[in-house]
């Protein structure tokens, strides 16, 4: 089950707006939603909650490039929400995905891999830094920094428990409005 809520600044504090998941297929899709939240382009902050398992905090200025943190990646990356996050962060490209997919390698399904040295090669060039996939942390990964100069630091982002949306609308000045859309 996912909590999610838009809080848009305004001049007289904060706006917040139940933000609609079903409509949402993308990270891109999840942008826009902020962005058609902005009050005269004012910063917009989207707060996703997976009950206990984990939060993620999207920051959008403007036209600026949104900035991301999660909680605990591991968790995130297994879930449909939390994944487009945790790819964004960790640089995964669906292109990439789709041509893992294709049978590249020359051998027909069931047929063992008939160059076993190249793959051992391959193996120890990811191992120096090659281009293989980054693998997912188990805690926080993203801009722990992205709310510091709205009232929230880095490091209460990163230790935050219990209710952590609540915690962060709290500092925000945000908590009547939050409530309000939960």
């Amino acid at each position: 089950m996912y909590f999610a809520a838009l809080l848009a600044r305004t001049e007289d504090g904060w706006e917040a707006s139940d933000m609609e998941l079903d409509a949402v297929e993308s990270l891109s899709d999840l942008i826009d939603l902020a962005r058609s939240a902005a009050v005269d382009d004012d910063t917009v902050v989207a707060l996703i909650e997976q009950e206990d398992a984990w939060f993620g905090v999207i920051r959008v200025d403007g036209e600026e490039d949104p900035r991301y943190f999660v909680s605990n990646a591991s968790a995130a990356s297994r879930s449909s929400y939390g994944s487009m996050l945790t790819d964004e962060l960790l640089g995964s490209d669906e292109e990439d995905d789709e041509l893992d997919e294709l049978d590249l390698d020359g051998t027909e399904d069931g047929e063992e891999d008939a160059i076993a040295a190249f793959t051992d090669e391959d193996d120890d060039a990811d191992e120096e830094g090659g281009t293989g996939a980054e693998p997912v942390p188990a805690g926080p990964l993203g801009d722990p920094r992205l709310l510091d100069d709205l009232g929230v630091s880095h490091k209460q982002l990163m230790t935050l428990d219990g209710d952590p949306l609540t915690e962060i609308a709290d500092s925000l000045g945000a908590t009547e409005v939050l409530e309000a859309v939960r």
